[in-house]
């Protein structure tokens, strides 16, 4: 009878545990040191037209990252984030393959972007500049970012941080043809990532 109380008491304590929520949004007031991605909660959306008739969506499952981060040189923050081409995942195991193949995986196993500065374009946003090295050649590349905010992680522990953001480029610039004429040139990139501060 006593441990089926203890359980119980438990588990209130733990539903009834302030949510984490982003104390601040100002890159002055987020803490110095090394952040690294949380893989499990990152998300990198592709979408390519298709026929002219709709965005084929797609998602990348495989990515890391991090960068170290100076509150009184934000701006001059880099970042380095890498993809796996294989990760590909268009919910259809045979298709994944062949996106995948257009991506010459053995010969270039990542995907890299590594962001050089960051631009205020409004409050909590900016545009990320870097260069992204994609099918063995590498361009510039600018994302616009939104900055989420900063706070303790769930049940008030280390430091996370949030950040969303979107980019396009030109898939023919990497030489990334595969599927044409069916899909299109413009590739729209959509993504939503945490850090949590070592």
């Amino acid at each position: 009878m006593r441990a089926l109380v203890l359980a119980g008491v438990l588990t209130l304590g733990l539903v009834s545990a302030a949510p984490a929520n982003p104390e601040t949004t100002d890159p002055a007031r987020v803490p110095p040191g090394v952040y690294e991605l949380d893989p499990r909660h990152a998300s990198l959306i592709v979408r390519v037209v298709h026929m002219g008739f709709s965005h084929y969506t797609m998602r990348f499952r495989t990515i890391a990252g991090s960068f170290t981060y100076d509150p009184a040189d934000w701006q001059h923050t880099k970042v380095d984030i890498s993809v796996d081409p294989k990760s590909i995942d268009t919910a259809e195991s045979a298709f994944n393959r062949t996106v995948a193949g257009y991506f010459d995986p053995d010969r270039f196993p990542v995907i890299a972007f590594t962001g050089n500065g960051l631009k205020p374009t409004g409050e909590a946003e900016g545009e990320l500049a870097g260069d992204l090295t994609f099918h063995g050649v590498t361009r510039p590349v600018t994302l616009n970012v939104t900055f989420n905010g900063a706070g303790p992680g769930l049940f008030g522990m280390g430091v996370r941080l949030g950040f969303t953001g979107t980019g396009r480029i030109k898939r023919s610039e990497f030489h990334v043809t595969g599927g044409r004429p069916f899909a299109g040139d413009d590739v729209d990139l959509v993504f939503d990532v945490e850090f949590v501060k070592k």
